[in-house]
Protein backbone atom coordinates (compact mmCIF):
# COMPACT_ATOMS: atom_id res chain seq x y z
CA UNK A 1 0.00 0.00 0.00
CA UNK A 2 1.52 3.82 -0.83
CA UNK A 3 0.90 5.96 1.65
CA UNK A 4 0.93 9.86 0.84
CA UNK A 5 3.45 11.24 3.45
CA UNK A 6 3.80 15.64 4.10
CA UNK A 7 7.11 17.16 4.08
CA UNK A 8 9.00 16.34 6.72
CA UNK A 9 10.49 19.97 7.52
CA UNK A 10 6.46 20.79 8.48
CA UNK A 11 6.25 20.28 12.31
CA UNK A 12 4.13 16.65 13.54
CA UNK A 13 0.43 16.71 14.74
CA UNK A 14 0.86 14.28 17.45
CA UNK A 15 4.21 14.15 19.27
CA UNK A 16 5.63 10.96 20.62
CA UNK A 17 5.87 7.41 20.13
CA UNK A 18 1.84 6.89 19.26
CA UNK A 19 0.25 3.97 17.59
CA UNK A 20 -3.36 3.55 16.66
CA UNK A 21 -4.04 1.72 20.45
CA UNK A 22 -2.19 4.01 22.15
CA UNK A 23 -4.11 6.92 20.65
CA UNK A 24 -7.34 5.27 21.84
CA UNK A 25 -5.80 4.74 25.52
CA UNK A 26 -4.47 8.06 26.06
CA UNK A 27 -7.86 10.03 24.57
CA UNK A 28 -10.59 7.77 26.02
CA UNK A 29 -9.02 6.35 29.39
CA UNK A 30 -9.65 9.93 30.89
CA UNK A 31 -13.32 9.30 30.72
CA UNK A 32 -13.66 5.57 31.80
CA UNK A 33 -11.96 6.55 35.48
CA UNK A 34 -13.47 9.10 37.92
CA UNK A 35 -12.41 12.85 37.45
CA UNK A 36 -9.36 14.13 39.42
CA UNK A 37 -9.87 17.43 42.39
CA UNK A 38 -9.17 19.56 40.30
CA UNK A 39 -12.06 18.55 38.01
CA UNK A 40 -14.31 18.54 41.45
CA UNK A 41 -13.07 21.61 42.47
CA UNK A 42 -13.77 23.46 39.10
CA UNK A 43 -17.36 21.87 38.65
CA UNK A 44 -18.30 23.12 42.00
CA UNK A 45 -17.04 26.79 41.28
CA UNK A 46 -19.17 26.42 37.82
CA UNK A 47 -22.47 25.43 39.52
CA UNK A 48 -22.15 28.01 42.02
CA UNK A 49 -21.88 30.36 39.84
CA UNK A 50 -25.00 29.12 38.10
CA UNK A 51 -26.91 29.15 41.39
CA UNK A 52 -25.94 32.63 41.57
CA UNK A 53 -26.70 33.35 37.78
CA UNK A 54 -30.68 31.53 38.46
CA UNK A 55 -30.93 33.59 41.35
CA UNK A 56 -30.19 37.04 39.36
CA UNK A 57 -32.16 35.80 36.37
CA UNK A 58 -35.42 34.95 39.11
CA UNK A 59 -34.58 38.52 41.06
CA UNK A 60 -35.28 40.46 37.52
CA UNK A 61 -38.27 38.61 36.50
CA UNK A 62 -39.86 38.75 39.82
CA UNK A 63 -39.30 42.77 40.13
CA UNK A 64 -38.86 43.61 36.68
CA UNK A 65 -35.99 44.84 34.05
CA UNK A 66 -36.27 48.11 36.40
CA UNK A 67 -33.56 46.36 38.47
CA UNK A 68 -31.23 46.86 35.54
CA UNK A 69 -29.43 49.98 35.41
CA UNK A 70 -30.89 50.99 32.15
CA UNK A 71 -32.47 54.13 31.69
CA UNK A 72 -34.50 56.74 29.43
CA UNK A 73 -30.61 56.94 27.10
CA UNK A 74 -29.22 53.60 27.31
CA UNK A 75 -32.14 50.79 26.53
CA UNK A 76 -29.53 48.49 26.30
CA UNK A 77 -26.52 47.52 28.49
CA UNK A 78 -24.68 44.76 29.81
CA UNK A 79 -27.23 42.22 28.49
CA UNK A 80 -26.72 42.88 24.75
CA UNK A 81 -23.27 43.60 25.27
CA UNK A 82 -22.87 39.98 26.71
CA UNK A 83 -25.15 38.53 24.17
CA UNK A 84 -23.09 39.91 20.85
CA UNK A 85 -19.50 38.73 23.08
CA UNK A 86 -21.25 35.22 23.56
CA UNK A 87 -22.19 34.71 19.97
CA UNK A 88 -18.83 36.01 19.05
CA UNK A 89 -17.23 33.35 21.18
CA UNK A 90 -19.38 30.68 19.55
CA UNK A 91 -17.90 31.80 15.70
CA UNK A 92 -14.20 29.70 16.21
CA UNK A 93 -15.79 26.30 17.06
CA UNK A 94 -17.50 26.08 13.36
CA UNK A 95 -14.70 28.47 11.49
CA UNK A 96 -11.61 25.21 13.10
CA UNK A 97 -14.23 22.53 12.13
CA UNK A 98 -16.27 24.03 8.57
CA UNK A 99 -13.77 26.14 7.02
CA UNK A 100 -10.63 24.06 7.77
CA UNK A 101 -11.99 20.73 6.73
CA UNK A 102 -13.04 22.50 3.16
CA UNK A 103 -9.52 23.57 3.11
CA UNK A 104 -8.06 20.31 4.32
CA UNK A 105 -5.93 21.67 7.13
CA UNK A 106 -4.48 18.61 9.13
CA UNK A 107 -3.90 20.62 12.42
CA UNK A 108 -7.72 21.39 13.17
CA UNK A 109 -8.08 17.65 13.80
CA UNK A 110 -6.56 18.10 17.86
CA UNK A 111 -8.49 21.15 18.85
CA UNK A 112 -11.76 21.09 16.67
CA UNK A 113 -13.81 18.82 19.16
CA UNK A 114 -12.95 21.07 21.97
CA UNK A 115 -13.66 24.16 19.76
CA UNK A 116 -17.20 22.45 18.58
CA UNK A 117 -18.25 21.76 21.79
CA UNK A 118 -17.02 25.44 23.42
CA UNK A 119 -19.84 27.26 20.21
CA UNK A 120 -22.71 25.13 21.11
CA UNK A 121 -22.16 26.09 24.57
CA UNK A 122 -21.82 29.94 23.95
CA UNK A 123 -24.53 30.16 21.82
CA UNK A 124 -26.35 28.37 24.48
CA UNK A 125 -25.50 30.89 26.90
CA UNK A 126 -25.85 34.04 24.27
CA UNK A 127 -29.52 33.10 23.62
CA UNK A 128 -30.63 33.72 27.09
CA UNK A 129 -29.80 37.64 27.00
CA UNK A 130 -32.18 38.72 24.49
CA UNK A 131 -35.35 36.78 25.58
CA UNK A 132 -34.51 37.63 29.37
CA UNK A 133 -34.61 41.24 28.26
CA UNK A 134 -38.00 41.23 26.70
CA UNK A 135 -38.91 41.94 30.52
CA UNK A 136 -42.17 39.54 30.66
CA UNK A 137 -40.45 36.19 29.80
CA UNK A 138 -43.99 34.74 29.59
CA UNK A 139 -44.72 36.86 27.08
CA UNK A 140 -42.11 35.99 24.43
CA UNK A 141 -44.24 33.52 22.07
CA UNK A 142 -45.80 36.84 21.01
CA UNK A 143 -42.68 36.93 18.86
CA UNK A 144 -43.72 33.90 17.01
CA UNK A 145 -45.70 34.50 13.62
CA UNK A 146 -48.32 31.87 14.01
CA UNK A 147 -52.05 32.25 13.50
CA UNK A 148 -53.93 33.73 16.41
CA UNK A 149 -56.89 35.53 17.87
CA UNK A 150 -55.06 38.92 19.46
CA UNK A 151 -55.63 40.43 15.59
CA UNK A 152 -52.63 41.30 13.39
CA UNK A 153 -49.99 41.13 15.99
CA UNK A 154 -47.11 39.85 13.57
CA UNK A 155 -43.38 39.90 14.05
CA UNK A 156 -41.40 42.40 11.59
CA UNK A 157 -39.70 40.50 8.97
CA UNK A 158 -37.68 43.57 8.64
CA UNK A 159 -36.09 44.18 11.88
CA UNK A 160 -32.66 42.13 12.10
CA UNK A 161 -33.80 40.86 16.00
CA UNK A 162 -35.94 38.95 13.78
CA UNK A 163 -32.84 38.12 11.21
CA UNK A 164 -31.03 37.10 14.63
CA UNK A 165 -33.31 34.76 15.79
CA UNK A 166 -33.42 33.01 12.29
CA UNK A 167 -29.80 33.39 11.97
CA UNK A 168 -28.36 32.11 15.33
CA UNK A 169 -31.08 29.00 15.85
CA UNK A 170 -30.07 27.72 12.34
CA UNK A 171 -25.92 27.90 13.78
CA UNK A 172 -26.59 26.30 16.35
CA UNK A 173 -28.54 23.57 14.50
CA UNK A 174 -25.66 22.70 11.99
CA UNK A 175 -23.12 23.38 14.70
CA UNK A 176 -24.53 20.69 16.81
CA UNK A 177 -25.23 18.19 14.12
CA UNK A 178 -21.40 18.91 13.18
CA UNK A 179 -20.52 18.69 16.72
CA UNK A 180 -22.57 15.28 17.03
CA UNK A 181 -21.92 13.24 13.84
CA UNK A 182 -17.85 13.72 14.34
CA UNK A 183 -18.50 12.02 17.49
CA UNK A 184 -20.79 9.09 16.73
CA UNK A 185 -17.31 6.74 15.68
CA UNK A 186 -15.53 7.66 19.11
CA UNK A 187 -18.77 6.89 21.30
CA UNK A 188 -18.74 3.70 18.97
CA UNK A 189 -14.99 3.28 20.51
CA UNK A 190 -15.96 3.70 23.86
CA UNK A 191 -19.17 1.27 23.76
CA UNK A 192 -16.84 -1.10 22.93
CA UNK A 193 -14.72 -0.49 25.41
CA UNK A 194 -17.35 0.26 27.87
CA UNK A 195 -16.97 -2.53 31.25
CA UNK A 196 -20.61 -1.87 32.56
CA UNK A 197 -23.82 -3.07 31.17
CA UNK A 198 -25.15 1.05 31.40
CA UNK A 199 -22.24 2.45 29.73
CA UNK A 200 -22.51 0.19 27.31
CA UNK A 201 -26.13 1.12 26.42
CA UNK A 202 -25.67 4.71 27.05
CA UNK A 203 -22.63 5.23 24.42
CA UNK A 204 -24.38 2.27 22.32
CA UNK A 205 -27.87 4.11 22.00
CA UNK A 206 -25.22 7.46 21.39
CA UNK A 207 -23.53 6.35 18.21
CA UNK A 208 -26.19 4.70 16.77
CA UNK A 209 -25.28 1.23 15.52
CA UNK A 210 -21.53 2.43 14.32
CA UNK A 211 -19.62 -0.32 13.36
CA UNK A 212 -17.03 1.34 11.07
CA UNK A 213 -17.49 -0.29 7.80
CA UNK A 214 -16.90 1.39 4.68
CA UNK A 215 -20.37 2.03 3.72
CA UNK A 216 -20.56 4.13 7.49
CA UNK A 217 -17.34 5.69 6.78
CA UNK A 218 -18.36 6.85 3.56
CA UNK A 219 -21.52 8.56 4.56
CA UNK A 220 -19.95 9.66 7.54
CA UNK A 221 -17.43 11.66 5.54
CA UNK A 222 -20.55 12.73 2.94
CA UNK A 223 -22.17 14.47 6.02
CA UNK A 224 -19.43 16.29 7.44
CA UNK A 225 -18.37 17.70 4.14
CA UNK A 226 -22.46 19.18 3.50
CA UNK A 227 -22.63 20.43 7.09
CA UNK A 228 -19.19 22.06 6.56
CA UNK A 229 -20.50 23.49 3.33
CA UNK A 230 -23.58 24.52 5.02
CA UNK A 231 -21.90 26.02 8.26
CA UNK A 232 -19.22 28.18 6.57
CA UNK A 233 -22.13 30.81 5.42
CA UNK A 234 -23.47 30.46 8.94
CA UNK A 235 -20.44 31.75 10.51
CA UNK A 236 -20.21 34.89 8.06
CA UNK A 237 -23.88 35.76 8.19
CA UNK A 238 -24.41 34.90 12.15
CA UNK A 239 -21.99 38.04 12.78
CA UNK A 240 -23.08 40.11 9.62
CA UNK A 241 -26.80 40.07 10.85
CA UNK A 242 -25.64 40.80 14.49
CA UNK A 243 -23.77 43.85 13.30
CA UNK A 244 -27.16 44.60 11.58
CA UNK A 245 -28.70 45.19 14.52
CA UNK A 246 -26.59 48.18 15.06
CA UNK A 247 -25.97 49.09 11.64
CA UNK A 248 -29.65 49.41 10.13
CA UNK A 249 -30.43 52.56 13.01
CA UNK A 250 -29.47 55.90 12.95
CA UNK A 251 -27.45 56.45 15.66
CA UNK A 252 -24.03 58.03 15.33
CA UNK A 253 -21.41 55.46 15.78
CA UNK A 254 -23.74 52.16 14.89
CA UNK A 255 -24.66 53.88 11.53
CA UNK A 256 -21.38 52.94 9.40
CA UNK A 257 -20.90 50.33 6.33
CA UNK A 258 -18.15 48.67 7.98
CA UNK A 259 -19.25 46.91 11.14
CA UNK A 260 -20.01 43.53 8.81
CA UNK A 261 -16.88 42.75 8.22
CA UNK A 262 -15.70 44.09 11.39
CA UNK A 263 -18.42 42.17 13.41
CA UNK A 264 -17.21 38.67 11.87
CA UNK A 265 -13.08 39.20 11.93
CA UNK A 266 -13.52 40.53 15.92
CA UNK A 267 -15.68 37.05 16.40
CA UNK A 268 -13.59 34.82 14.72
CA UNK A 269 -10.45 36.97 16.95
CA UNK A 270 -12.81 36.12 20.64
CA UNK A 271 -13.36 32.88 19.56
CA UNK A 272 -10.21 31.48 18.77
CA UNK A 273 -8.89 32.94 22.01
CA UNK A 274 -11.26 31.36 24.00
CA UNK A 275 -10.31 28.32 22.09
CA UNK A 276 -7.15 28.89 23.65
CA UNK A 277 -7.94 29.53 27.14
CA UNK A 278 -9.97 26.18 27.34
CA UNK A 279 -7.55 24.29 25.19
CA UNK A 280 -4.50 25.06 27.19
CA UNK A 281 -6.34 24.18 30.74
CA UNK A 282 -7.39 20.80 29.34
CA UNK A 283 -4.45 19.95 28.11
CA UNK A 284 -3.07 20.22 31.17
CA UNK A 285 -5.52 18.61 33.36
CA UNK A 286 -6.23 15.88 30.86
CA UNK A 287 -2.03 15.20 29.88
CA UNK A 288 -3.16 15.87 26.19
CA UNK A 289 0.16 17.31 25.58
CA UNK A 290 1.21 15.31 22.78
CA UNK A 291 -1.86 16.05 21.10
CA UNK A 292 -2.55 19.20 21.18
CA UNK A 293 1.10 20.41 20.40
CA UNK A 294 3.08 23.85 20.69
CA UNK A 295 2.01 23.59 16.64
CA UNK A 296 -2.00 23.80 17.01
CA UNK A 297 -1.07 26.82 19.38
CA UNK A 298 1.02 28.50 16.96
CA UNK A 299 -1.11 28.43 13.89
CA UNK A 300 -4.01 29.46 16.45
CA UNK A 301 -2.04 32.13 17.24
CA UNK A 302 -1.14 33.12 13.68
CA UNK A 303 -4.93 33.84 12.97
CA UNK A 304 -5.19 35.92 16.12
CA UNK A 305 -2.84 38.27 14.97
CA UNK A 306 -4.23 38.29 11.62
CA UNK A 307 -7.78 38.76 12.45
CA UNK A 308 -6.65 41.31 15.42
CA UNK A 309 -5.10 43.65 12.97
CA UNK A 310 -8.24 43.63 11.08
CA UNK A 311 -10.14 44.42 13.86
CA UNK A 312 -7.28 47.37 14.50
CA UNK A 313 -7.61 48.82 11.10
CA UNK A 314 -11.31 48.70 11.23
CA UNK A 315 -11.34 50.89 14.59
CA UNK A 316 -8.57 53.20 12.73
CA UNK A 317 -11.28 53.13 9.84
CA UNK A 318 -14.13 54.68 12.20
CA UNK A 319 -11.76 57.53 13.52
CA UNK A 320 -11.14 58.34 9.96
CA UNK A 321 -14.69 58.16 8.39
CA UNK A 322 -15.89 60.07 11.49
CA UNK A 323 -13.29 63.16 11.06
CA UNK A 324 -13.50 62.78 7.21
CA UNK A 325 -17.38 62.94 7.14
CA UNK A 326 -17.49 66.46 8.78
CA UNK A 327 -20.58 64.92 10.74
CA UNK A 328 -20.67 67.20 13.90
CA UNK A 329 -22.82 63.82 15.89
CA UNK A 330 -20.54 61.16 14.47
CA UNK A 331 -17.34 63.29 15.34
CA UNK A 332 -18.54 63.93 18.87
CA UNK A 333 -19.65 60.18 19.28
CA UNK A 334 -16.32 59.20 18.57
CA UNK A 335 -13.54 61.51 19.84
CA UNK A 336 -15.03 63.77 22.45
CA UNK A 337 -17.64 60.81 24.42
CA UNK A 338 -15.89 57.48 23.73
CA UNK A 339 -12.19 58.06 22.95
CA UNK A 340 -12.37 61.17 25.68
CA UNK A 341 -15.60 61.06 27.37
CA UNK A 342 -16.70 60.06 30.73
CA UNK A 343 -16.42 56.01 29.23
CA UNK A 344 -13.51 56.86 27.56
CA UNK A 345 -11.35 54.54 30.01
CA UNK A 346 -13.39 51.82 28.61
CA UNK A 347 -12.22 52.88 24.70
CA UNK A 348 -8.47 52.57 25.70
CA UNK A 349 -9.04 49.24 27.60
CA UNK A 350 -10.43 48.02 24.76
CA UNK A 351 -7.73 49.51 21.79
CA UNK A 352 -4.75 47.93 24.45
CA UNK A 353 -6.13 44.68 24.35
CA UNK A 354 -6.90 43.81 20.97
CA UNK A 355 -4.90 45.93 19.03
CA UNK A 356 -1.96 46.63 21.15
CA UNK A 357 -1.18 43.67 22.31
CA UNK A 358 -1.80 40.93 19.71
CA UNK A 359 0.94 42.62 18.08
CA UNK A 360 3.49 40.01 20.21
CA UNK A 361 2.24 37.31 18.02
CA UNK A 362 4.43 38.31 14.93
CA UNK A 363 7.48 36.98 17.10
CA UNK A 364 7.65 33.69 16.90
CA UNK A 365 8.76 32.88 20.48
CA UNK A 366 5.77 34.68 21.98
CA UNK A 367 3.60 32.75 19.17
CA UNK A 368 4.91 29.18 20.78
CA UNK A 369 4.96 29.92 24.58
CA UNK A 370 2.19 28.41 26.91
CA UNK A 371 2.51 30.90 29.20
CA UNK A 372 2.46 33.94 27.39
CA UNK A 373 -0.36 32.23 25.12
CA UNK A 374 -2.83 31.63 27.85
CA UNK A 375 -2.24 35.39 29.47
CA UNK A 376 -2.91 36.76 26.08
CA UNK A 377 -6.37 34.44 25.06
CA UNK A 378 -7.79 36.62 28.58
CA UNK A 379 -6.26 39.72 27.48
CA UNK A 380 -8.04 39.06 24.20
CA UNK A 381 -11.54 38.42 25.45
CA UNK A 382 -11.64 41.32 27.75
CA UNK A 383 -10.74 43.63 25.15
CA UNK A 384 -13.68 42.21 22.88
CA UNK A 385 -15.75 42.54 26.05
CA UNK A 386 -15.72 46.01 26.25
CA UNK A 387 -14.91 46.29 22.29
CA UNK A 388 -19.11 45.13 22.68
CA UNK A 389 -19.46 47.62 25.39
CA UNK A 390 -18.32 50.77 23.82
CA UNK A 391 -20.22 50.17 21.09
CA UNK A 392 -23.22 50.01 22.40
CA UNK A 393 -22.76 52.43 25.83
CA UNK A 394 -20.68 54.68 23.99
CA UNK A 395 -22.85 55.89 21.31
CA UNK A 396 -25.95 56.27 23.48
CA UNK A 397 -25.46 57.85 27.43
CA UNK A 398 -24.54 61.05 25.32
CA UNK A 399 -27.93 61.81 23.32
CA UNK A 400 -28.83 64.67 21.24
CA UNK A 401 -30.61 66.58 24.41
CA UNK A 402 -28.44 67.31 26.99
CA UNK A 403 -31.61 66.97 29.43
CA UNK A 404 -30.74 63.15 28.68
CA UNK A 405 -27.21 62.65 28.78
CA UNK A 406 -26.62 59.68 31.47
CA UNK A 407 -23.62 57.78 32.46
CA UNK A 408 -24.37 53.87 32.60
CA UNK A 409 -22.76 51.27 35.87
CA UNK A 410 -24.57 47.56 36.01
CA UNK A 411 -26.68 46.78 38.85
CA UNK A 412 -25.86 43.74 40.92
CA UNK A 413 -28.24 41.38 38.89
CA UNK A 414 -27.03 42.37 35.44
CA UNK A 415 -23.58 41.52 36.91
CA UNK A 416 -25.22 38.32 38.46
CA UNK A 417 -26.97 37.20 35.19
CA UNK A 418 -23.55 37.64 33.44
CA UNK A 419 -21.45 35.35 36.12
CA UNK A 420 -24.45 32.96 35.91
CA UNK A 421 -23.49 32.48 32.20
CA UNK A 422 -20.11 31.17 32.76
CA UNK A 423 -21.30 28.97 35.12
CA UNK A 424 -23.46 27.53 32.42
CA UNK A 425 -20.58 27.57 30.13
CA UNK A 426 -18.16 25.66 32.60
CA UNK A 427 -20.94 23.32 33.86
CA UNK A 428 -21.59 22.18 30.36
CA UNK A 429 -17.77 22.39 29.32
CA UNK A 430 -16.73 20.15 32.27
CA UNK A 431 -19.30 17.38 31.92
CA UNK A 432 -18.08 17.25 28.33
CA UNK A 433 -14.82 16.96 29.32
CA UNK A 434 -15.69 13.96 31.76
CA UNK A 435 -17.91 12.32 29.45
CA UNK A 436 -17.04 12.79 25.41
CA UNK A 437 -13.37 12.16 24.03
CA UNK A 438 -11.98 15.66 24.02
CA UNK A 439 -10.13 14.72 21.61
CA UNK A 440 -11.52 13.28 18.00
CA UNK A 441 -9.84 9.58 18.11
CA UNK A 442 -11.10 8.72 14.78
CA UNK A 443 -9.53 12.13 13.18
CA UNK A 444 -6.44 11.91 15.02
CA UNK A 445 -5.88 8.35 13.53
CA UNK A 446 -6.51 9.26 9.91
CA UNK A 447 -3.27 11.61 10.26
CA UNK A 448 -1.26 9.88 12.41
CA UNK A 449 0.60 8.21 9.42
CA UNK A 450 1.19 11.20 7.50
CA UNK A 451 2.13 13.84 11.06
CA UNK A 452 2.63 11.91 13.59
CA UNK A 453 6.28 12.34 15.33
CA UNK A 454 7.47 9.03 15.14
CA UNK A 455 6.18 7.96 10.87
CA UNK A 456 7.89 11.52 10.07
CA UNK A 457 11.38 10.23 12.05
CA UNK A 458 10.89 6.92 9.60
CA UNK A 459 10.21 8.77 6.85
CA UNK A 460 13.35 11.05 7.34
CA UNK A 461 15.38 8.09 7.35
CA UNK A 462 13.75 6.58 4.44
CA UNK A 463 14.38 9.76 2.58
CA UNK A 464 18.26 9.71 4.12
CA UNK A 465 18.72 6.33 2.58
CA UNK A 466 16.69 6.69 -1.05
CA UNK A 467 19.36 10.33 -1.28
CA UNK A 468 22.75 7.86 -0.68
CA UNK A 469 21.38 5.56 -2.99
CA UNK A 470 20.52 8.20 -5.90
CA UNK A 471 23.98 9.80 -4.95
CA UNK A 472 25.73 6.29 -5.62
CA UNK A 473 23.33 5.13 -8.62
CA UNK A 474 24.54 8.79 -10.38
CA UNK A 475 28.32 8.21 -8.63
CA UNK A 476 28.13 4.15 -10.37
CA UNK A 477 26.83 5.58 -13.57
CA UNK A 478 29.70 8.06 -14.52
Amino acid sequence: MHLKYESTLREPLVDGEKDYHQVTEDIISPIEGKPGKLWYVGFFISLSLLGFGAFSVFWQIYFGVGVWNLNKTIGWGWDITNFVWWVGIGHAGTLISAILLLFRQGWRTGVNRAAEAMTIFAVMCAGQFPIIHMGRVWMAFFILPYPNTRGPVWVNFNSPLLWDVFAISTYFTVSLLFWYSGLIPDFATVRDRAKTKLRKLLYGVASFGWTGSTKHWQRHEALSLVLAGLATPLVLSVHTIVSFDFATSVIPGWHTTIFPPYFVAGAIFSGFAMVQTLLIITRKILNLEQYITIGHMEAMNKVIVLTGSVVGCAYLTELFMAWYGANPYEFDTFFKYRAAGPLGWSYWIMMTCNVISPQVFWFRKMRRSIAVTFVMSIIVNIGMWFERFVIICTSLYRDYLPSSWSYYRPSWPEVGFYMGTFGLFFTCYFLFAKYFPVIAVAEIKSILKTSGENFKEKMEVYEDQSDEKFAHDVAHAH
